[in-house]
């Protein structure tokens, strides 16, 4: 489908309501612009909350999942026995 939009003084274009209810895309919702071959391309994004760790909850981790001695040679024996 083609269809010409007007951009405003402000720079801003609006998309059609069938366009933007056929991808979903909701009022004040994200949209990825790409430049590809000289074209525009638009679609429609997610946005996702991020969840920060501190270097401590890290650390902690890490020592949790470390392996004690025998444990690691088990595993190094398994992994030698496979090849």
């Amino acid at each position: 489908m083609r269809q010409t939009l007007i951009v405003s003084n402000r720079g801003q274009l609006t998309l059609p309501a069938h366009v933007r209810k056929r991808f979903g895309i909701k009022n004040g919702g994200p949209i990825i612009m790409e430049e590809r071959d000289n074209e525009l391309v638009l679609k429609p994004a997610m946005v996702l909350e991020v969840e920060m760790y501190t270097d401590e909850q890290v650390l902690a981790w890490d020592q949790a999942d470390r392996l004690d001695e025998a444990e690691r040679q088990t595993l190094l024996r398994r992994l030698a026995a496979r090849k």
